[in-house]
Formats: structure tokens, sequence, C-alpha cells
């Protein structure tokens, strides 16, 4: 009996199979005139996967349904098969990877993009934790694709076969190249490997998503009660329902760093100043930020990471920045940080600047980001020339930086 696989054939979930078995050798068939809605409901059906979910690989010796355990099955048939490694540590790792590719990859574009394609209920505050979620996921995924080509060894493996085509619905639907410019080496990644021939075979050719989708259902709106024809539900808006509530959303309170006397100094003229001068920058940057700095409006603080000791991997550490620039997204509107990787052996030192709206450190990053009790802080005294002077090579990424190399310096702007 031959493998049959059922599902359509433009489902990302069975190319996983689909393309395992191009690299493995082995023949998999797609069920004839299978129709998503009909097939998979049939008796026949339901007696392989009780719930219903495509799709279902139908083997001599019974069915197996999800997708990664479907991949996994096609990979087995062949012995020492090199999509598995070739060695535990690889295998480990390979299945380290499917698992973050499933809960933090797979997982967070799905409940982005499916509420805006009307498949649940879209509510705006659950979408942005996970863009959220998806961002620091894919920060993590980019750090370590900083000094890899694929996700374990020097060739491709289930892993990235099953991490590609998770990402591939994101690639086609929602995420744009806006979007996805924050991440250079996952996009070079995804498009070296989608553009295998084994994977364009199966995948076909992908092209990136040009806007995010406009949300198709809303939470429907509650019609107004007419108190004299329908007297008895007006006990409804005693207790509104959580849709009801999301479709009236109470006016959000001012930011308490909205309210501070206006400031001459421009945030965002800085941080422009800071992207676009490439040639002289200490010159042109470095000098303008001193001009434009309003130590009335404004405040500097250097963060120096308690925990040094335990820097002992670089890309760990390196994800460890990256994390915590994730999380203080909250901050953006009211901030400009830089944050230094020093050292060209481990363990790595952690030190950062940081300007805020305000004369100290605004209490909701302080109450909100679990990382910032992770940092020693203290303000910059502008009036101390050597404090000054470590505040423009921060700002300059100048290298050696303290008589020590950068391993790499990340800006948040």
């Amino acid at each position: 009996m031959a493998l049959i696989l059922h599902s359509t054939d433009n489902n990302k979930n069975a190319s996983k199979a689909l393309i395992a078995a191009e690299y493995t050798g082995v023949k998999v068939d797609l069920a004839k005139d299978f129709q998503m809605g009909v097939s998979n409901k049939t008796p026949e059906f339901l007696e392989m996967n009780p719930i219903g979910k495509v799709p279902v690989l139908q083997t001599p010796d019974g069915p197996v349904f999800e997708s990664n355990a479907i991949a996994r099955y096609v990979t087995k048939t062949k012995p020492n098969n090199p999509l598995f490694g070739s060695s535990l540590i690889d295998y480990a790792q390979i299945e380290q990877w499917n698992d973050f590719s499933a809960t933090e990859i797979d997982a967070n574009i799905a409940r982005w993009l499916y509420p805006r394609l009307g498949y649940a209920v879209y509510i705006s505050q659950a979408e942005e934790g996970a863009v959220a979620a998806l961002k620091r996921a894919l920060g993590a995924l980019n750090t370590h694709l900083a000094s890899n080509t694929y996700l374990v060894g020097h060739c491709i493996t289930l892993a990235d076969i099953i991490m590609v085509c998770n990402l591939s619905i994101g690639f086609r639907m929602i995420l744009t190249k806006s979007f996805t410019k924050e991440f250079p080496h996952v996009e070079r990644y995804f498009w070296t490997v989608v553009n295998q021939p084994n994977f364009v075979k199966i995948l076909g050719e992908v092209k990136q998503a040009e806007s995010i989708p406009a949300v198709q259902s809303k939470p429907a709106q509650p019609e107004k009660l007419k108190a004299k024809e329908e007297p008895k539900k007006e006990v409804k808006k005693e207790e509104p329902s959580p849709v009801e509530e999301e479709a009236a959303p109470k006016p959000k309170a001012k930011n308490p760093l909205d309210l501070l006397p206006p400031s001459k100094m421009i945030l965002d003229d800085w941080k422009r100043l800071y992207s676009n001068t490439k040639t002289n920058f200490r010159e042109v940057a470095v000098k303008g930020f001193w001009d434009m700095y309003d130590p009335e409006g404004y405040s500097l603080w250097f963060c120096d990471y308690k925990y040094n000791d335990e820097n002992t991997v670089s890309f760990v550490t390196l994800n460890k920045v990256g994390g915590f620039l994730q999380r203080m997204e909250l901050v953006r509107k009211y901030a400009f940080g830089k944050m230094l990787i020093v050292g060209s052996e481990a363990p790595f030192k952690v030190q950062g600047l940081w300007l805020f709206r305000g004369k100290e450190i605004p209490k909701f990053v302080m109450e909100e980001v679990y990382d910032m009790e992770l940092y020693e802080w203290k303000e910059v005294d502008i009036n101390d020339e050597a404090q000054k002077e470590r505040v423009s090579q921060m700002i300059e990424d100048h290298e050696p930086f303290e008589g020590q190399a950068l391993l790499d310096a990340k800006c948040f702007k």
C-alpha cells in the first residue's frame, strides 16, 4: 500500500511531508478529489482522525495525523536519513526547532492572521499580543541565523522544512517587507531555502505579501435598544458581553510623558539624523545630538548588566539583548537606546545607553519590562566630560570601546 496523504495540494502543513518525501526519495500520493469541508467529514476520514483535521497520512500500518508527526514518519522511512542530522545532538536540536516553530512561529502567525481573515473574532489587544510574541520569536531566530546558514548543521534538515513551511503562509499573507526587514537573517534564510528545487516543486513560487489583510469581520455592534419596544433587553446594558465591550472600548488614559512640558528636543529629528548619517558620524550625528539634547526635557542613563559572568555563549547573549529591546517596544515613542555587547571572547559584557523623555526612567517601563531590574542604572552627568565622551562613543559604536572589541551593537530607535 502506498502512502496516501489526505489533504488539498495547497496546505502548508501537508507540504511538510511532501517536501520531506522529495528529499527522502519516498513516494507520497495526495488523495484523489479531496475537498476540504467535505472529504474530511466523511465516516472514513473521521475513523482516521476523529476531529476531522487535515492532513492525515494513510500508511500500511494505520493512519497518522498532526503534520509534524507525518513529516517525521516520512523522514523515518529512510534509515539514517540526513534530514535528522548525523548525531544525537543534531537530532535533539532539530526537534528543538520543530517545537519552537510550532509554538512560537506558527501559532503567533495564526493568532495574527486568522482573525483578520474572519476565521476568529478580531480583538485588537489580542492581535497586539500576537505581533509582539511573533517579533520576539523572529528576533531569537534572527540571532541564531546571524551565524548559521541553516537551523542545524550545514545542510537542510527536517527543522528547515517545518520552519519554512510555517513561515511560508506568513510571508505570502501578512509578513510584509516593512515587517520582515527588522529580521534580515530570517529573510536571507527563508528566501534561500524556499527557492531550493524540492521546495519549489511543492510550494511553487512564493511572493511576499505587499500589505496586511484588512479585517474581514468585526465583533457585531450591539443595536441600540428602544425601551418601549423591547424593555426586557435593558438588562444587557448592565452586564455587557466581552464582544460588546470590545466594540465600544473606553478611551485610553494619556501617557504621563505626554503631559510633560514641551521640550526643545524633537526625538524624531534625532532618530532621523542618526539613521541618515552615513559618513563623518562623529562630526555630524554625535555633534547633532549634543546640539539637540535638552536636559530639562530628557535624561540620559547608562545601564550595565548585573550578571555578565553568565554571558558565556555569544548567540545566547545577543538573543538576551534582542529580547530586552523587543520588550521595550512600549516606550519607543519616548526613548532612544544603544546596547553594546563588548568583548571578543566570553564572558561578554552588556552595556547600554538610554535617552528617556522626562527627568527619570519612566515608571511604567520599570513596572512592565522585567529586564530593567537585571541592569544597574546610573544617570549620566553631562557636566562630567568623561561621561559625556562615553555617551558619544556609545552612540558612535566606537571601537575599541573601553579597550575591548565589540561583538555587536544594537540600536533602539
